[in-house]
């Protein structure tokens, strides 16, 4: 009772947050649905296999052999994701990190003679950058803008996004973001660290490109949605593992983050990937470290070594450290709102005038944000370095703490230089340091935190990739830093590290943004490499998080609804557990097609309406209408361009008592990786062809999941997102029962000791030789009440 009235109320309060005029929702119903977006720009995949006659076919051709073949290929391919990741990581890196390199080196050999020239040289090398940037994304990858986290999101939870995965959509990621976060904007490369390895490995799924005629065949060996969706998996974590050098916490992001189905065997092939990364990214660096990388040095990769810092922590600072989680939830929970407010009027007004404006408007804040972090550490007096430190000060852009940047005196350092001038990495990386007590004024901390703030909510959303992770630690670090400094004055215990509240603020913002918690705990703990900290990451999380739900959803899950991406959340909406499978369906209108169709009725159904899935009705000899199985638009295409199945008989095409004549791969059923596919304006059909017929029984889906029409819509929401389905048939109660399963009677002794993974387990027993009548003697469904659909 007690958990209920808390639901309700953290609803309401996220209720009064977001009720606000906001025309994108359109008029929503009573669960919640926006009821003007249709999603047309989105397809859902077909994780569900599809049991027909070629697939049997093909499934009882593969032995052993074959099936150990696919296992083998299938960690070969994990490998080469962990490889390929890792090197575009240090890529990007390296790149990242020489660019910036030379513009620091430039601009402080010219300041040395004029701070005017200085500025305007910096402004133009980041503007140089931004612009080869968002030029490739306008021109060559749409798709590359942003995170691409709730793009990936979306196709692991079972909604195909067009081009996100393609080849040019991975290029244009690794330099996107070379030009975008080496041009100094308000973003990191984490996030498209992510979609990079994703892009990968779906790539590597598939063989490669044919389109760039970049392929292999020998690799080509998964092209189910369903292989797709484990290797994307894999990348996922790669990508994690390569931007913080945590393998571990890549492992868990990809699991409480991105996917919405999971098994044991995934895990194992994740985690070698992310061991892989780590590998290969801890070579690269062993290998830079003796000047070969150029500029690239100890603050390339993300890693924030605080082993030296806090040793302990009392009591008492355990209230200073829970404002820090409520500081976070509030200030998260702001971003989200600001970000969808100001992404929705790019996607529906700005980013609508074309190309030439979004990349004026990313030059513009590209300006704005050079301007300022030359700028304002221009206003702000020097300090005297302090007497303990033999390296003080350190030229502008230098890995390092206390920047002297326009100061009079060599012994002096600007403390808002040192975080505001500098890369994002080592600016986190002075704002984590212990020791380092009193080295900035609240003044300074204050006026980065509100500009760098505001930088990263306009930033957010353009036309560049953009990552929030790294902006978000900064963010986090800031605040976290400045309560830390008041903790120590008000304490005055010597064992007090400003530098830990700094690394507990950037955790408590990014569990109130991104509403991460177990894998953000633990890359934190890697990047920090401090275990004693643990219990101070997971309490701050825990707040923030728990601050952040009663205001808005995560970050990932608004930019997801505003792209138009249909996430199935992980649990359903509380109206649901008061509806019926009957309700929820909406009295949509089910489209059935005949067994046997004439070719020119099929072409008018499919022109007259934009559904997926059709089921196929036939009937008994004493006239009942049977639902034999469901057929799929996309299958439906691929037999109206081949041809060689139609027929001149309306009758079936097993009615002398003959099994069905199988006239095609499995594998040309499959629809290309991110792409729309087929389509039926690509279709010449003469008018002969339109009057012939076709027997759709060898190729539906003879088993598709049903559920009785008074079935809760909570556990029909359950069974749709856990099983990865796209279609669930809604019919009457049934009248009577065949037999009753156990779970005794699905442990069936396997005569092959070693762990196959195979996508079927009735694929043996089923034998292509059955007729039709045998089998919908067997299983007669009731006449179809309903469809649910997922895009």
């Amino acid at each position: 009772m007690l958990s209920n009235h808390f639901q309700n109320g953290m609803e309401t309060a996220r209720l009064v947050w977001s009720r606000l005029p906001n025309s994108e929702e359109g008029e929503l119903d009573e669960v919640g649905i926006s009821k003007k977006s249709d999603y047309s720009g989105v397809e859902s995949l077909d994780y569900e296999v599809i049991e027909n006659y070629a697939y049997r076919e093909e499934q009882e051709k593969r032995g052993r052999f074959f099936v150990g073949y696919q296992v083998s290929l299938k960690w070969f391919l994990a490998l080469l994701i962990g490889i390929g990741t890792g090197l575009a990581a240090i890529f990007i890196n390296i790149s990242v990190e020489n660019f910036a390199g030379w513009k620091f080196a430039l601009t402080f050999a010219i300041i040395q003679k004029s701070y005017f020239a200085g500025l305007l040289i910096y402004v133009f090398f980041n503007l140089a950058l931004v612009f080869s940037s968002v030029y490739i994304v306008t021109h060559f990858a749409p798709a590359a803008a942003g995170s691409g986290i709730p793009e990936i999101k979306g196709y692991l939870n079972g909604i195909d996004v067009h081009g996100i995965l393609l080849f040019r959509t991975l290029v244009g990621k690794i330099f996107g973001s070379i030009g975008s976060v080496g041009g100094g904007l308000a973003l990191g490369k984490e996030g498209p660290l992510v979609h990079i390895g994703a892009c990968i490995a779906s790539l590597l799924g598939q063989g490669g490109s044919t389109k760039y005629h970049i392929s292999s065949r020998w690799l080509q060996g998964f092209n189910s949605d369903r292989d797709r969706r484990d290797l994307v998996t894999c990348g996922c974590a790669a990508g994690v593992a390569a931007a913080f050098r945590a393998p571990v916490g890549g492992v868990l992001f990809a699991l409480e983050e991105v996917t919405s189905w999971w098994r044991s065997q995934l895990m194992w092939r994740v985690f070698f990937t992310s061991a892989v990364v780590a590998v290969v990214v801890r070579t690269a660096m062993a290998w830079c470290r003796s000047g070969k990388c150029g500029h690239f040095g100890a603050g390339g990769f993300i890693i924030w070594d605080i082993s030296d810092g806090q040793e302990d922590y009392s009591f008492v600072e355990l209230l200073p450290m829970a404002i820090i989680g409520v500081i976070g939830g509030l200030l998260g929970a702001l971003f989200n709102q600001l970000t969808r407010y100001i992404t929705y009027w790019r996607r529906n007004y700005l980013h609508k005038k074309g190309a030439r404006v979004k990349m004026i408007e990313v030059c513009l804040i590209s300006i704005i944000t050079s301007a300022i972090s030359f700028g304002l550490p221009l206003l702000r007096k020097c300090s005297p370095c302090p007497a303990s430190e033999v390296d003080c000060p350190n030229p502008p852009g230098m890995y390092g703490n206390y920047v002297n940047f326009y100061c009079r005196n060599d012994k002096e350092y600007n403390d808002l230089a040192t975080i505001f001038f500098n890369t994002q990495d080592d600016a986190i990386r002075n704002l984590f340091s212990a020791k380092t007590i009193h080295e900035y004024s609240a003044q300074s901390l204050l006026t980065f935190l509100v500009m760098f703030y505001s930088l990263a909510v306009v930033t957010f959303g353009t036309a560049v990739p953009a990552g929030q992770f790294v902006p978000g630690i900064m963010i986090g670090s800031t605040y976290g830093r400045l309560v830390g400094m008041f903790v120590v004055s008000f304490y005055k215990k010597p064992n007090i590290e400003e530098g830990t509240y700094a690394l507990l603020g950037a955790a408590s913002f990014l569990g109130g943004s991104m509403r991460v918690t177990v894998s953000l705990c633990v890359i934190m703990v890697e990047i920090s490499n401090n275990l004693k900290f643990l219990p101070l990451i997971m309490l701050v999380l825990l707040i923030s998080k728990a601050v952040g739900d009663a205001f808005n959803d995560g970050l990932y899950e608004e930019q997801a609804r505003l792209r138009g991406i249909p996430l199935l959340e992980s649990r359903p909406k509380y109206q649901m557990r008061s509806m019926t499978a009957q309700e929820g369906r909406r009295s949509r209108k089910v489209i059935s097609l005949p067994r046997v169709i004439k070719i020119s009725d099929m072409v008018s159904i499919l022109r007259s309406n934009k559904h997926n899935g059709f089921p196929v009705i036939d009937h008994t000899r004493s006239g009942e209408t049977l639902v034999i199985g469901l057929m799929l638009r996309s299958h439906l295409l691929v037999l109206l361009q081949s041809k060689v199945d139609f027929q001149h008989s309306s009758l079936p095409s097993d009615s002398r008592g003959g099994s069905f004549p199988i006239r095609h791969n499995n594998s040309e059923f499959i629809k290309p990786v991110s792409s729309k596919g087929l389509s039926l304006d690509d279709i010449h059909l003469s008018h002969d062809d339109l009057e012939m017929y076709i027997d759709l029984a060898p190729f539906l889906n003879p088993n598709p999941y049903i559920v009785p029409e008074d079935m809760s819509l909570t556990k029909v929401y359950n069974l749709f997102r856990h099983l990865g389905l796209r279609h669930i048939l809604v019919v009457p109660r049934p009248s009577r029962v065949l037999g009753l399963i156990t779970r005794k009677d699905l442990l069936i002794e396997d005569d092959d000791d070693s762990e196959m993974e195979l996508q079927s387990t009735s694929v043996r027993a089923q034998r292509r030789d059955r007729s039709l009548a045998s089998r919908t003697a067997d299983v007669e469904q009731p006449l179809l009440n309903g469809l649910f659909v997922h895009n």
